[in-house]
């Protein structure tokens, strides 16, 4: 009972965020060997016994057959991810592809003044792919890479009680997610995404064209 009071009170001083939570609450199953009715959810397990995806890391293995003479070089490209961050994967589906095709020094830059927790994650994973590109990939420069590849996929999910009141009681989620990115040689492309063909006048002269067009039924 006194470690069960113990844990309750770090946690009432800890805060109030998810995260701090989970990481208190982690290392209190070795204290308490029965969780109270707020903290069971998240005292029965660890991450550490959860899978981790690890078939995209297989292509760094990939082993290509030689070039041919006169044959346009194949660019090197690194793959690299994290597991399990204690992050919405909708809200990570947005800074993910915010950096997609840009170069190393503008994604860093770029999510230095974005002030959102996924930001500081992905800056990390950019740059440990970054310092494994150089050192296992035989890149000679590390700002020649740029961000061919960056998604978040939905990770464990794990569910919680919330007292309400009345004697009731809610679920809770603490959703992860999953951070993958790709990095190539080379410069970036000028245009990641297909440019629109019709700029907006073309596309308003052809509504008004449509409009003209249009036929009502049953008049004159």
């Amino acid at each position: 009972m006194q470690s069960i009071r113990q844990c309750v009170k770090h946690l009432a001083l800890y805060g109030r965020s998810a995260i701090n939570r989970t990481n208190i609450l982690s290392n209190a199953t070795n204290l308490a060997p029965a969780c109270s009715f707020h903290i069971s959810a998240i005292c029965k397990g660890k991450l550490s016994n959860y899978e981790a995806p690890t078939g995209f890391l297989d292509y760094n293995k990939t082993i290509f057959p030689p070039q041919k003479p006169g044959e346009e070089r194949r660019p090197a490209y690194v793959c690299h991810m994290k597991a399990n961050i204690k992050y919405s994967p909708k809200k990570m589906w947005y800074i993910a592809g915010f950096v997609r095709g840009m170069s190393v020094d503008e994604a860093v830059k770029q999510l230095s003044f974005l002030h959102k927790k996924g930001a500081i994650i992905a800056k990390e994973v950019i740059l440990e792919a970054q310092r494994l590109a150089v050192e296992e990939h035989n890149v000679e420069f590390k700002s020649n890479l740029w961000v061919a590849e960056s998604f978040a996929t939905k990770g464990i999910v794990i569910k919680g009680l919330r007292r309400h009141a009345f004697g009731r009681k809610g679920t809770i989620h603490y959703r992860y997610c999953h951070y993958f990115v790709r990095l190539e040689e080379g410069p970036p492309p000028k245009h990641y995404y297909l440019p629109y063909p019709k700029t907006g006048e073309d596309l308003l002269n052809d509504w008004l064209k449509e409009a003209h067009q249009r036929k009502v039924p049953n008049s004159l």
